[in-house]
């Protein structure tokens, strides 16, 4: 089955909620970039909230990049969500050594690192983009996405996030939810989240278990009751193409495509995002530099 989110309303009208099945997403990004474990753990929830938060902007052809850069062995993981909620994403280390909190538990906060910050960029089709940046909290992104929304958007917020990472190093589910107090909010209805959420347990025995994520907003909203807006399909998806290859070729300069051409050979430029490999030969690096 694909990969889809959910968004919706509490009943009451008072908590905005979304939740994602993301299986399939991380695991083509672990196909992709050849993650370890934890790199796949961490990697995969950044993706994961990614695709929520960017499915929540709602803007058409506009964009959220999510990064996090904790100090940690992975370095830095770079996510990047379209307005429906499919992301890319890269990691400067993908073969991190495995580290576990306790046999059988990933250590996902070790992994990231916390002496850093997480930075949301909103490409809202505006002259700028809004960019907030936070200090990382714990590492384990899903706090850290909580902080931000806090912090910089001044929205009380509850995101959850979970991969689990089969014995063969594959992803055997991903997801996760994310829970947005809007102004007005009583006390009954935050005492109530916060009952749903401690009964609702992890987000990865949830779907490990086969729930959905409707039933996940389910268990989570439990008496507030969940009405549902929108569904849709989301995946590991990247938008490069040849143009924008020889973009990129183009900002190195004349000097530096001519040392490529007069090189005599094929020149491979391979994409960060995915596995895409686009091949020039001398010929089109030739072409390149008629056109600047």
């Amino acid at each position: 089955m694909n990969d889809y989110l959910v968004r919706g309303m509490s009943m009451d009208g008072f908590v905005k909620v979304v939740a994602i099945r993301s299986t399939q997403t991380v695991q083509r990004a672990v196909q992709i970039h050849g993650t370890t474990p934890n790199a796949t753990a961490a990697f995969g929830r950044a993706l994961t909230a990614c695709s929520m938060m960017g499915n929540m902007q709602k803007v058409e052809n506009g964009s959220m990049t999510l990064q996090v850069r904790g100090g940690g062995p992975i370095g830095t993981i770079t996510c990047v969500s379209d307005a429906h909620g499919n992301v890319r994403g890269v990691v400067t280390e993908p073969k991190v050594p495995l580290v576990e909190k306790y046999p059988g538990k990933l250590d996902v906060g070790a992994t990231v690192g916390t002496d850093g910050t997480l930075t949301v960029i909103r490409d809202l089709q505006m002259k700028e983009p809004y960019i907030g940046s936070v200090p990382l909290v714990s590492g384990e992104i899903g706090d850290d996405v909580t902080a931000y929304f806090a912090q910089s958007e001044q929205t009380p917020t509850a995101c959850a996030l979970g991969v689990l990472v089969d014995r063969d190093c594959s992803v055997k589910v991903a997801g996760g939810y994310l829970l947005q107090l809007l102004p007005g909010a009583p006390e009954e209805t935050i005492d109530a989240l916060e009952r749903g959420i401690k009964r609702a347990g992890a987000v990865t025995a949830m779907l490990d278990a086969g729930l959905t994520p409707e039933d996940i907003l389910g268990q989570v909203c439990g008496e507030l009751g969940v009405v549902f807006m929108e569904t849709a399909e989301v995946a590991y998806k990247c938008y490069c193409d040849r143009d924008r290859v020889t973009a990129a070729l183009i900002s190195l300069g004349r000097e530096e495509l001519g040392q490529i051409a007069a090189d005599g050979k094929p020149f491979p430029v391979e994409c960060q995002f995915c596995d895409t490999v686009y091949t020039f030969t001398p010929e089109d690096v030739q072409e390149i530099l008629k056109k600047i």
